[in-house]
């Protein structure tokens, strides 16, 4: 669940306990270019106030004119589709001819709602199911590889913090990349066996997982849905975590430092550990995309960047390119890579 579309149920729950009428939109469907993908949502209120967006602006001025227009009134969900022909395509301001099937639910089960809301803030995963004709919605757990689905009479959505990402190291680096993390709906977990950094770690809705880092890799029981990204600068630790990170499913493994420090790193995991080089290969080091970073905000920009882009099967031409030669061996460089230490 997007953190826009936490801010969607967020607005669901204040406008129910204020005694206010409203409705929730689903994108069920898309076909051809769409703005918003299936399971984007919007509440719509009875004065015709929105949270959220299902697309992007194109058919919400529509959606508002037929609820203030007394057109949603009925108990039961309904499916309306958009952008059939290109006339309409056109008129709605959809990109390219692409059309979309709406799932509105006029009076939205609010008990459901406020389920739904305190099991996602319990870190649950969460599946919630609409179907046409019937009033209300069904909440069930859900698991991280759970995808929106719509078999045109009944839309389950997933919800909740299907996203993990575990961080080494509880240094400045981490806190912005945790804050922005969260942002971007990862459940965070911090690992840091030194005592001086672990007990200044102040990010709240994180997570401190405590041991070594290779046991929080293993206690996680990483899945292609997390990410790993050791920024200790250790390689006493970061070491430890990469052995059992790159031998798992996680979808992405990083690590801090500078272009020679990370080959050298690379050269160490093949000679001395029980890795293949195609696991290493996985390793992304130095971290993050090359955007010329140097204080800790720009690099956890860049680190998130580069697992954004993973994880939306983005290629990365330019995440690894070589910076200007150093002055010396890992010394001073003209142009330092993302990962090098400041």
């Amino acid at each position: 669940m997007h953190s826009t579309d936490r801010q969607v149920l967020d607005a669901a729950c204040r406008w129910a306990a204020a005694g206010q009428r409203f409705a929730l939109v689903t994108v069920a469907r898309t076909w051809g270019s769409a703005p918003r993908p299936p399971g984007a949502w919007m509440a719509l209120r009875a004065d015709g106030v929105v949270q959220g967006s299902v697309s992007g602006g194109c058919l919400e001025t529509d959606l508002i004119e037929r609820m203030l227009g007394g057109e949603f009134m009925s108990s039961a969900a309904l499916v309306h589709a958009y952008g059939l022909t290109q006339d309409e395509a056109r008129r709605f301001g959809l990109p390219c001819g692409g059309t979309m099937e709406l799932v509105i639910e006029p009076q939205p089960d609010v008990a459901a709602l406020q389920a739904l809301t305190e099991r996602i803030a319990r870190g649950e995963l969460v599946r919630r199911s609409v179907t046409i004709g019937e009033a209300g919605n069904r909440i069930a757990a859900g698991t991280a590889g759970d995808r929106v689905q719509w078999d045109g009479r009944t839309l389950s959505t997933p919800h909740g913090p299907a996203w993990r990402l575990l961080i080494v190291g509880a240094g400045q680096i981490s806190s912005y990349l945790a804050q922005m993390a969260q942002a971007l709906d990862y459940q965070v977990f911090v690992c840091d066996p030194r005592e001086e950094y672990a007990a200044e770690w102040q990010v709240p809705g994180t997570t401190i997982v405590p041991g070594m880092p290779d046991d929080a890799v293993l206690e996680l029981r990483l899945d292609p849905h997390s990410a790993v990204v050791a920024l200790t600068h250790d390689p006493k630790l970061d070491d430890m975590m990469l052995l059992e990170a790159l031998k798992s499913p996680a979808f992405y493994v990083g690590a801090l430092g500078s272009t020679v420090n990370s080959q050298r790193r690379r050269e160490r995991l093949l000679r001395y550990f029980d890795l293949t080089p195609a696991e290493v290969d996985r390793l992304h080091g130095p971290v993050g995309l090359q955007i010329g970073s140097r204080t800790p905000p720009e690099i956890a920009v860049a680190i998130l960047a580069e697992m954004t882009a993973v994880r939306n099967g983005v290629g990365t031409p330019f995440a690894h390119a070589v910076a200007a030669p150093a002055s010396s061996a890992d010394g001073p460089a003209a142009a330092a890579p993302v990962g090098a230490c400041p």
